[in-house]
């Protein structure tokens, strides 16, 4: 069930014995400089994740089975299903044969937007846009983000040392992706994990839109490219700065520029690399 919002200082580790597992164990065959080993290794979970809205099923996703309830509404707010947090009244989640229904009950006023836009949504592993019916669907324009964001590049150095460190998922199996907030004081509060890089950042997005974080001041970390979507899901969080561990694309620079977020890739150790709206990050050395 969906609980109601809080503002915790440290996110809070709970684990439920009843969820569906992460991750599983499978016999392998290691081939290393020339001789096999059989050995365990964990492989992460992906299962299918159907979304219902009223009783009425509107998008199925490969997911990796944890932190559903924030996937759920960080999807709905990202897609512009709900408004606002409040216009979702219910979460429950029902494990079934083949896979996981989250059952959503919305306002009435969300859901006779949703049935006049409804559409039928398969996702892939990682998709964005699979099932989008026209350009205009693809191409929306957010308002551009009020932000007060700024922070030194050595914050956001040692923030993605920290999100590393918090990647169980992916230190076990080596397969997730991962997207964090990252508060004004260069504390990362909140991870969350998946197979899929836009998972991920819907995860975060429903856990953000229920913490109390102050999300004028934050920043969103991904551990994959800063592609359209990123940017896009980082504007409907209303976060000012996208830091990115690999490349964004030409179109997620242009949606950065045009929603006044500042957009970072390749952020590596004692570097990095920004494509719109720099003045959000301060050093001192001087531009070469």
């Amino acid at each position: 069930m969906m609980r109601c919002m809080q503002s915790p200082e440290v996110e809070p580790a709970v684990v439920d014995a009843s969820a569906p597992a992460t991750h599983s164990t499978f016999a392998v065959s290691r081939w290393r400089q020339g001789e096999i080993v059989l050995s365990p290794d964990e492989v992460a979970e992906e299962v299918p994740v159907a979304l219902e809205y009223n009783g009425i099923s509107h998008a199925v996703m490969l997911a990796t089975p944890a932190d559903l309830e924030d996937f759920a509404l960080g999807f709905s707010l990202s897609e512009g299903i709900v408004a606002s947090p409040r216009d979702v009244y219910d979460i429950e989640i029902e494990t079934r044969e083949h896979g996981i229904a989250v059952r959503l009950e919305i306002a009435s006023r969300s859901f006779m937007g949703l049935k006049e836009r409804r559409r039928s949504l398969a996702g892939r592993t990682g998709c964005g846009l699979c099932g989008t019916e026209s350009l205009e669907q693809v191409m929306r324009m957010p308002a551009p983000v009020q932000s007060d964001a700024s922070f030194h590049t050595d914050v956001i150095q040692a923030a993605f040392v920290q999100l590393q460190l918090r990647q169980d998922l992916q230190r076990h199996t080596g397969a997730t992706h991962a997207a964090a907030w990252l508060r004004a004081d260069g504390h990362v509060s909140m991870v969350r994990e998946d197979v899929g890089r836009h998972n991920a950042l819907d995860k975060l997005a429903g856990a953000l839109a229920r913490s109390g974080e102050d999300i004028a001041t934050g920043a969103v970390l991904v551990t994959s490219r800063a592609s359209y979507e990123m940017v896009l899901k980082t504007a409907a969080i209303g976060a000012g700065l996208l830091a990115a561990v690999s490349a964004p694309t030409a179109l997620a620079v242009r949606l950065a520029e045009q929603a006044n977020i500042t957009l970072a890739g390749f952020v590596r150790a004692g570097g990095h690399v920004v494509y719109a709206h720099p003045q959000r990050l301060q050093h001192e050395a001087s531009l070469a």
